[in-house]
């Protein structure tokens, strides 16, 4: 073999032995099934999110938000994603008028209600419910609260509005934060 061939060969050689060891890496993380994709914690919220097929209506909504970026960055966010479902849920029209580009600051508002600011896993939720009487104040990122409670060992979210959202998937780790899957939008 003349040189130029033995240089690719190796070249090749390191690098399915590099897709080897992230491949091992990926499958020795404890990952988490949401929409029918593992959820790997080495990954950001956003690199997981594109993966779950529940969650093609958020996604879009955040794309369109211009909120890829944030999303994507250290944070750490805790992210209480709705399904498309609970996107389903909404009046008729309704996601069709927010991602239209002249509602960005509408759907922003609302996208940035579902976000709080640091990692709060579900034993740290609990932990301030049981801190506060049975109802913990949750300050998001859009600056409104959601208060979390606990009833038949799920943790609910009220919204400003009144309406309430069950987490139905709690503690996706991210690696710039975390994501609980909720059943129903939250509006501010």
């Amino acid at each position: 073999m003349n040189g130029k061939m033995m240089a690719a060969v190796a070249a090749g050689i390191a690098l399915s032995a590099s897709f080897g060891t992230l491949a091992a890496a990926e499958m020795s993380e404890k990952t988490v099934q949401v929409g029918g994709a593992a959820m790997y914690p080495s990954k950001n919220i956003i690199q997981n999110a594109v993966n779950s097929k529940d969650h093609t209506t958020l996604v879009a909504a955040v794309k369109a938000a211009g909120l890829v970026d944030t999303l994507s960055s250290p944070g750490p966010f805790t992210v209480f994603a709705p399904t498309n479902a609970a996107f389903g849920k909404l009046p008729a029209g309704t996601v069709d008028m927010l991602v239209k580009p002249e509602n960005k600051g509408t759907l922003t508002t609302v996208l940035t209600y579902h976000v709080v600011p640091g990692r709060m896993a579900a034993a740290d939720i609990a932990a301030k419910i049981k801190a506060g009487g049975g109802k913990a104040m949750l300050t998001t990122v859009q600056g409104e609260t959601l208060t979390a409670t606990s009833k038949n060992g799920a943790v609910w979210l009220t919204d400003a509005k009144g309406g309430m959202s069950k987490v139905t998937i709690a503690n996706v780790f991210q690696s710039n934060g975390v994501i609980h899957v909720v059943d129903t939008v939250l509006m501010p």
